[in-house]
């Protein structure tokens, strides 16, 4: 059996709760995931969730593969299904997995898997059917990326497959 993975938009918890991470006004990614040469992934679930206060214009959400990184700040995935299996091979780094882009890249190719209009007061959460879960190729990149017309928070998470 496979092993599950999860990761969010900033550095796991420890003593103090998860940190939001500001949309900003420019298309952002707020999560990467890059794939290994030696493997693929398949996207199981994945979820955002924004804390603006008023219904104002809708945040545009993507979950989609790139075949350029962004510039993130580095974050180790999590075990989500069994506590003593191997650790991902999604490796954190500054063009590997992780949150917060300052740099997204010249982008060439895309795969689009999930594109939404969310409102700032609100969460989505996707499941994908098994047999039918994005795979996303060796040596890849997947993101979530927002643009949003004001800032807000926002937490989002993605839970994989290896």
């Amino acid at each position: 059996m496979a092993n599950l993975y999860f990761t969010a938009n900033g550095v796991p918890p420890t003593t103090a709760a998860q940190v939001a991470v500001t949309t900003g006004t420019v298309i952002k990614s707020l999560l990467q995931i890059a794939t290994p040469s030696t493997t693929e992934i398949r996207v199981v679930e994945w979820g955002i969730s924004f804390d603006g206060s008023v219904a104002a214009t809708p945040i545009k959400v993507e979950l989609l593969q790139t075949d350029v990184a962004a510039t993130v700040t580095s974050v180790t995935p999590t075990l989500f299904n069994e506590p003593s299996s191997s650790a991902s091979l999604c490796v954190g780094g500054a063009s590997a997995t992780g949150h917060t882009a300052t740099a997204e890249g010249t982008i060439t190719a895309t795969r689009v898997f999930d594109v939404q209009f969310i409102a700032p007061t609100n969460q989505y959460i996707k499941q994908y059917p098994l047999g039918r879960e994005p795979q996303i190729p060796v040596s890849k990149f997947l993101r979530v990326r927002v643009t949003a017309a004001a800032a807000v928070n926002a937490y989002c998470y993605v839970i994989w497959e290896e």
